[in-house]
C-alpha cells in the first residue's frame, strides 16, 4: 500500500472530526539569441491547483506531522514536473516548504511557518482547467520518519526561525530543499536540493536510499546514508542557490543544474558572475563523470526588467535527446528556455577550475572562452517572457511532445516576504497565486 493509500485512511477518519473528504479528492480551478521567435510559440492551455489545507494534506501522509498549519494551503509543487507515462499526468515536488523572510534589526531572517512540513512527491493529473492530485508520497528517512525541510548545518545553512521570525528553531540534518525531480525505469526517484548541495536517490515509497553530497562537506546526524561523492567545489554555493535542474537522460545518466554561480572566491563573484556549471552523475558508478561551464545571457536580455545579474538563475533542465538538453534560464518575471548539447571536448571535471585556489576563478572569468574554457554552445528555443499566458517564477519544464512543453509555477505556497505575510492572529495572508500548469506548443520540435 502506497503512503497515499494508507494517508487516505487518516483522511476518512478526519471526515468523522468535520473535514470534509472534498478537501483532498479532485482539486479544482480556482550563448546566441538564435532560434525560434518567441512570437510564434503560444499557450494551448492552462490548469490550476484548487485550495486544500496543508495540514489536511500533511497528517494524511504521516500523521501529526502538522499540528498549525497558519491557513497555509498546499503549493509549492511547482518545484519540478516530470512526464508520469500517461497523458496529462506527471509527477512533481514540492519544496522545503513555506518559508519567508523578515528583517530583525537589519538581518534577514529565514523563517518556517509550519515546520512539521515534509517535502513530498505529488503525482498528478491535468484535466481541462484542473489539476488533481492522484497520489503523494512523503520523503522519510531510513525509519520511516519525516525529512521535514528545516536546515542542515549551523554556519553554512540560513539559520532556521518561527512564523515571525522570533523564535529559533531547531536544525534537522535530514532536511532537504527539494527542487527537481525524475524517475528511474525501476520506479525509484532521483532529486536534487539545494543545501547540500546533494543528489538523492529515492525509494519508490519514498525511502531515501542515499544522499550524496560534496566532499568535505561533513553532514553528520543523518538518518539515511550519505556519500561524499561530488566535487568538493560545490561547498561553494550560494545560499539557497544549490542545485535546482535535474535531467535524466536516455541512458540514465542524470544532469545536475547549480541554480547560481558559486560563490567563487567570494560572495561578489558570485553575484556578479554569468557562469554556472553542470555535472553529469553516472547512476551505475555512482559517481559525477563530467563537468560543464554553462554562460547565462546578460540578465537585461533574459529579462528587460531587471538589472540585478544575481537574479539570474537555471530552474529547470530537461533531456531532449542523448546529449542534447533544453536549459531554463529565468528571473522570478522572466525565462527563456536553451538548447545545449554536452560533447565531450567541453568537459572541464577535474581541471584547474575545480581548484578553490584558482585565480581568477572560473567565475571571475569575463570571457571563458577567451581563458580556453570549453563553454556550451547554446540555441535560444523560446523567450517565454513574450509568450501571452505564461505565469512568472516557471520552475519546473516537461517535454510532452516533440513540440509542446509543460510548465508548472512556484507559487511559494502563497507566502510573501516581510511580517506582513501572516495577520494579527497568525494565519497566512494569502498572495493569491495559484500553482499552475502551462501548455505552451512551439511552432517546430525541438
Amino acid at each position: 500500500m502506497s503512503p497515499y493509500a494508507a494517508g487516505r485512511r487518516s483522511v476518512h477518519r478526519s471526515v468523522a472530526a468535520g473535514v470534509p473528504l472534498a478537501l483532498l479528492a479532485a482539486l479544482t480551478v480556482a550563448g546566441t539569441a538564435v532560434g525560434v521567435p518567441s512570437r510564434e510559440a503560444r499557450v494551448t492551455g492552462s490548469a490550476t491547483l484548487g485550495d486544500i489545507p496543508l495540514g489536511t494534506f500533511s497528517n494524511a501522509l504521516l500523521p501529526g506531522t502538522v499540528g498549525d498549519d497558519r491557513g497555509v494551503d498546499l503549493g509549492g509543487i511547482g518545484s519540478d514536473i516530470y512526464p508520469a507515462g500517461r497523458k496529462g499526468e506527471f509527477w512533481t515536488v514540492t519544496d522545503r516548504g513555506p518559508n519567508g523572510q523578515i528583517k530583525v534589526a537589519g538581518e534577514k531572517r529565514r523563517t518556517f511557518p509550519v515546520p512539521g512540513f515534509d517535502p513530498a512527491i505529488v503525482k498528478i493529473r491535468v484535466s481541462g482547467g484542473t489539476v488533481k492530485v492522484l497520489d503523494a508520497i512523503p520523503i522519510t528517512t531510513s525509519s520511516g520518519k519525516p525529512v521535514t525541510g528545516l536546515s542542515n548545518q549551523k554556519g553554512r545553512d540560513e539559520a532556521p526561525y518561527s512564523y515571525d521570525a522570533s523564535t529559533p528553531l531547531s536544525y534537522n540534518p535530514n532536511g532537504l530543499d527539494t527542487e527537481g525531480i525524475v524517475r528511474a525505469e525501476d520506479g525509484s526517484f532521483w532529486l536534487v536540493d539545494e543545501y547540500g548541495p546533494s543528489l538523492i536517490h529515492v525509494s519508490a515509497r519514498g525511502k531515501i536510499l542515499t544522499r550524496y553530497v560534496p566532499k568535505g562537506l561533513g553532514l553528520t546526524g543523518a538518518d539515511y546514508r550519505v556519500v561524499e561523492a561530488l566535487p568538493a567545489v560545490l561547498l561553494h554555493r550560494k545560499i539557497n542557490r544549490g542545485f535546482e535542474g535535474l535531467a535524466q537522460l536516455p541512458g540514465g545518466d542524470l544532469v545536475m543544474a547549480v541554480q547560481s554561480p558559486l560563490s567563487l572566491p567570494d560572495t561578489d563573484a558570485g553575484e556578479e558572475s554569468l557562469t554556472t556549471r553542470l555535472l553529469r552523475f553516472s547512476t551505475k558508478k555512482r559517481a559525477v563523470t563530467a563537468e560543464y561551464a554553462y554562460r547565462f545571457d546578460p540578465v537585461s536580455v533574459v529579462d528587460p526588467s531587471e538589472d540585478d545579474t544575481s537574479e539570474l538563475k537555471i530552474s529547470s533542465v530537461v533531456a531532449v535527446g542523448r546529449d542534447r538538453l533544453l536549459v531554463e534560464e529565468r528571473t522570478d518575471k522572466a525565462a527563456r528556455l536553451q538548447v545545449v548539447k554536452l560533447t565531450r571536448g567541453a568537459d572541464i571535471l577535474g581541471e584547474k577550475w575545480d581548484d578553490d585556489t584558482t585565480s581568477p576563478s572560473l567565475e571571475q572569468l569575463d570571457d571563458p572562452a577567451a581563458s580556453g574554457v570549453p563553454v556550451l554552445r547554446k540555441r535560444l528555443v523560446v523567450d517565454l517572457g513574450t509568450v501571452k499566458g505564461v505565469p512568472g517564477k516557471i520552475e519546473g519544464v516537461a517535454r510532452v511532445d516533440h513540440d509542446t512543453l509543460a510548465l508548472i509555477n512556484d507559487n511559494d505556497f502563497g507566502m510573501t516576504d516581510g511580517p506582513e505575510a501572516f495577520d494579527a492572529q497568525g494565519r497566512l495572508v494569502d498572495s493569491g497565486i495559484e500553482t499552475t500548469v502551462t501548455y505552451v506548443r512551439l511552432p517546430r520540435g525541438i
